[in-house]
């Protein structure tokens, strides 16, 4: 999975422009909180196609999140 389909997911949710979503952005840097991220997971979840993400466990930037859905597909 790369980046960019995660960052596009991202933004849509958050009504953000992709070009201001970075690898190295954080959750925090984008205002998310707990339960926006699990919010945000579950759509991913839909969108990407991919098994459960843990909020706990995906990391706190893009490029942690990304690793995370990676590793989970082996």
């Amino acid at each position: 999975m790369d980046s960019a389909k995660i960052i596009e997911v991202l933004a849509n949710h958050l009504e953000m422009d992709p070009s201001e979503i970075t690898e190295e952005t954080t959750f925090a840097e984008l205002g998310v909180d707990s339960l926006e991220a699990v919010e945000i997971m579950m759509e991913m979840e839909d969108e990407l196609g991919v098994g459960e993400i843990n909020p706990q466990e995906a990391g706190k930037s893009v490029k942690e999140l990304v690793d995370y859905i990676n590793s989970k597909q082996g």
